[in-house]
């Protein structure tokens, strides 16, 4: 494949250009794209929001982003000149969000752009605005004929939180689906633009000497972790509203399950990438709302020492209601019924306040059918085989075996070998997700971009353990009771539920070990 791809002219117009994504992600990706020549000499930045700025104001805010930005994530200067060239791209427009007045202006000002820079008329809109918005947004844009506005394309891309259940995806959708055609519609999740992640499918379909073991004759069962060091610290009034299961679930893990066991499609491209992956959501086993606990655990943390820091539990924390129900940790066994998977669990779990950042995938291997070697007793039990997609940090796949240790003795200890994406390709080459997706819209690739089935398919089988928690709390409020979520101390792995939820199986959780940690 042809890894060298120049987007086409366009005017990229971002809604809530001065709040904290457009800051801190689009534009520092969309000025690395500037730098690696990636972008049409007719591309343009539109930003749009109700603060009122002039365009050199804005420019000199975003000016001031991108440093910060390069101090905090890269040790090499800044790149004055590079910035003084994308500075020109950068234009500002004020507006409301519901104001159709406003949105004739910003029609004019597109149409001046037009006409004073070579677009040809490609316009690529992005809202990085909150949910509640989205709808006037998109009603506005189709009302002063935006929608569809030519000589060139018009693509929409929507962030998430993409709804907060089935019903409200749907109805998302649907107002969507007026306005715009879906090949139009690009639904981000900025997991998929991850290097690991990517990896996935060149390391499964890629290589003959794994996917003929990527199956339940050889897989025993498969861990997902998503962890977060950090509790909520001042974000509790947004996050109680969520919780991690609408949060991290219904989108970034349900993609790294999909990713994980998806069939190989028949040509690499978009639509049959994504057939295969609702292929996968639809065959996740839907539960049994009144035995949702056997197979879901929820908990919050309680006060404790994560990442280096002493953090107040959950319950304590600023705008977090005392009586709060919101889940900050879920560990799911789920099953996939379909031919490749019939018996193997996989099990993923997410939560804050755990003791590291990290996001792996680790694909437990069967063990042989008799075991003649055993592990040294000093280093506990015998664990599988193992395959870890590391996706944050470290970017890394490690493949865990065992190895007769020397000496006279036959003692037999665990090895590794170790892919490390910065060993292999040095630490500049590992890019911001933001910049292969907003390439990638630019060109039409929506391969990496969520479709409407598989939004709703996962919202369906979100939506499966929600009602059933409800229904729960519904009978012990009938019965004068609440119901008390399990607790786990801040810095440690979750709570005792979730290692009954493996332990159940013979199984238990796989323990991240970061490189400095080796």
């Amino acid at each position: 494949m042809n890894s060298r791809r120049t987007a086409p002219p366009n005017l990229m117009v971002v809604f809530g250009a001065s709040g904290d994504l457009a800051k801190r992600k689009l534009l520092p990706a969309l000025f690395h794209l500037y730098r690696q020549k990636l972008l049409h000499k007719g591309f343009l930045v539109l930003g749009y929001a109700r603060t009122a700025l002039t365009d050199e104001a804005f420019r000199e805010q975003i000016g001031e982003a991108l440093r910060e930005h390069q101090a905090a994530e890269h040790s090499d200067a800044f790149d004055e000149a590079a910035w003084q060239g994308f500075a020109q791209t950068l234009f500002y427009q004020t507006g409301g969000y519901d104001d159709r007045s406003a949105f004739e202006a910003l029609s004019t000002r597109i149409a001046e752009l037009d006409a004073a820079h070579p677009t040809q008329g490609n316009h690529l809109f992005y809202l990085a605005t909150p949910p509640n918005v989205f709808a006037p947004i998109t009603t506005l844009l189709a009302e002063v004929g935006l929608a569809h506005a030519g000589p060139g394309w018009t693509r929409l891309i929507v962030e998430k939180p993409f709804g907060h259940d089935l019903a409200s995806a749907q109805q998302l959708n649907d107002h969507l689906l007026q306005l715009f055609d879906e090949e139009q519609l690009y639904r981000i999740d900025h997991y998929l633009g991850k290097e690991t992640v990517q990896n996935i499918l060149v390391f499964r379909f890629g290589n003959g000497i794994f996917e003929p073991i990527w199956n339940r004759n050889y897989v025993d069962h498969v861990q997902i972790t998503v962890s977060e060091s950090l509790g909520v610290g001042t974000r509790g009034g947004y996050y109680d509203k969520s919780g991690a299961i609408r949060d991290m679930v219904q989108n970034h893990m349900m993609q790294l399950v999909a990713l994980t066991a998806m069939e190989p499609p028949v040509t690499y491209d978009a639509e049959s990438v994504r057939n295969q992956k609702v292929n996968v959501l639809r065959s996740i086993r839907p539960l049994d709302p009144l035995e949702v606990n056997k197979w879901v655990v929820r908990a919050q943390y309680a006060a404790g020492t994560a990442g280096g820091e002493e953090i107040p539990g959950y319950l304590e924390a600023e705008g977090i209601p005392p009586t709060s129900t919101t889940e900050t940790y879920v560990a799911w066994k789920l099953e996939i019924d379909n031919w490749r998977w019939n018996g193997v669990p996989f099990y993923i779990r997410t939560g804050k306040a755990l003791p590291t950042k990290v996001t792996e995938v680790n694909i437990m291997f069967r063990r042989p059918p008799l075991m003649y070697f055993n592990s040294r007793e000093a280093r506990g039990p015998r664990v599988h085989n193992s395959l870890t997609l590391r996706i944050q940090p470290d970017e890394s796949i490690i493949l865990n075996f065992d190895a007769k240790r020397p000496g006279p003795q036959l003692d037999v200890e665990q090895v590794s070998m170790d892919f490390v994406y910065s060993s292999a390709f040095g630490d500049s080459t590992i890019s911001d997700a933001y910049e292969r997706l907003l390439l990638d819209a630019m060109l039409g690739d929506s391969t990496l971009f969520i479709r409407r089935d598989e939004t709703e398919l996962a919202w369906d089988r979100v939506t499966n353990v929600l009602e059933g928690w409800g229904i729960q709390e519904e009978i012990l409020r009938r019965r004068g009771k609440t119901l008390p979520l399990p607790q786990y101390a801040a810095g440690t792995w979750g709570p005792i539920e979730s290692d009954d939820l493996l332990a159940h199986n013979g199984h238990q959780w796989h323990e991240p070990v970061l490189s400095e940690e080796r």
